[in-house]
């Protein structure tokens, strides 16, 4: 799968079924010496709606909480 076909997922948690965001506003953290997906840096949705100057906070959600890679959505398992 190529990282643009990722971009338009929408990324959801399987344990609350809470939006957590769309990947294409995320950001990936990779291992530069093998490079392997670490984990994906999802910006906070409640702040979207802050003043400018605000810093963004965002969850880290590691690579390996993806339980499935769907067609519209990547579903990850999380505690929180």
């Amino acid at each position: 799968m190529k990282l643009s076909e990722l971009g338009v997922k929408e990324v959801v948690n399987l344990n609350n079924g809470g939006r957590l965001g769309i990947l294409a506003d995320s950001d990936l953290v990779i291992d530069e010496g093998s490079g392997k997906i670490i984990s994906i840096l999802v910006p906070d949705r409640r702040l979207s709606l802050r003043i400018f100057g605000v810093e963004k906070n965002s969850m880290d959600i590691p690579w390996d909480a993806i339980r499935k890679i769907g067609y519209d959505m990547i579903i990850v398992e999380l505690d929180y």
